[in-house]
């Protein structure tokens, strides 16, 4: 009778206790549910790329720019300024979009990231014989380059930026077309129109092959703020940091430009024409992130 008694008490313990403990495992699974859901719901918004075609190149190409995140500070990545002369920094651009896709979670909450990836889709085609995304697989051996830094009308897009515009302008001490004004040509029209509608915080440009990082400046000289971005992506990427280019005089560049109305704007020259570096320039860019992260 005792032994039962025991029986009775024990079995009225455990019916206690599981009857308060469901409500509260069921809470927590909902909760635990509720917040995957949650993290789920928002990487997919991060990771949806907005894909957009911002404008045509003088043949009337596509030129698309990514944007990821839903920040209010944008940071703007270029690659392809001169098309097919430099086809490296456009496949960079495209492994920049392809990391994002994978990896979202390293925009923080506060910045969204913008990738024109080919702003001279002429020049690339002129080149490489293929039109939007291609690998460097695709570019034929032992063909000339140095055409395809152009546009269609012959005209080299980085002189022909409303700053310090020219109508001589100099690559490698050869004369260049500059355009028949500041902003002749559709494709620079397209990135200055870009930038005056959506005021990104700072620009990377990728180029090639100068092996190093460029601070932008214009008649106002270099912004406090070039110097900080440089210096951030140079350190992580192992590149040396430059504050102004003097091998011959460049005038109507587009960081120049970018310079002349506020934005801290940088040049990133890779080493060669036809490698990406990719884990310099990934290191290069999660520092400008953490930078921007912090202001």
């Amino acid at each position: 009778m005792r032994f039962f008694s025991k029986q009775v008490i024990i079995l009225i313990i455990v019916i206690a206790v599981f009857s308060i403990g469901v409500p509260v495992i069921v809470n927590i699974y909902k909760e635990s549910s509720q917040s995957s859901s949650s993290e789920s719901s928002l990487k997919t918004e991060i990771s949806a790329a907005k894909n957009k075609v911002i404008g045509t190149s003088v043949l009337g190409r596509q030129i698309e720019a990514y944007t990821y995140g839903t920040g209010k500070t944008n940071i703007l990545f270029v690659g392809g300024m001169h098309g097919g002369y430099e086809w490296n920094s456009v496949v960079l651009a495209y492994s920049f979009i392809d990391y994002l896709n994978v990896h979202p979670e390293i925009i923080p909450q506060n910045l969204s990231v913008t990738v024109i990836p080919s702003i001279n889709p002429d020049g690339v085609f002129k080149v490489v014989g293929k039109e939007g995304r291609f690998t460097a697989l695709d570019v034929p051996a032992n063909v000339p380059s140095e055409p395809g830094r152009f546009n269609a009308h012959g005209v080299d897009l980085n002189r022909n930026f409303d700053c310090k515009w020219n109508p001589e302008g100099i690559w490698k001490g050869t004369p260049v077309s500059t355009g028949t004004a500041a902003f002749s040509e559709p494709e620079s029209r397209v990135i200055r129109d870009f930038i005056l509608a959506n005021h990104p915080a700072a620009a990377v440009f990728w180029h090639s092959q100068a092996n190093a990082v460029y601070a932008s400046e214009c008649e106002f000289g270099i912004i406090p703020e070039t110097l900080d971005i440089m210096g951030a992506y140079a350190t992580a990427a192992g590149y040396p940091a430059v504050k102004s280019f003097d091998a011959y005089v460049v005038t109507g560049d587009a960081e120049g430009w970018l310079a002349s109305i506020g934005v801290p704007a940088i040049t990133v020259e890779l080493k060669t024409h036809e490698t990406i570096e990719w884990d310099r320039n990934l290191a290069g860019i999660m520092a400008l992130l953490k930078y921007y992260s912090l202001k």
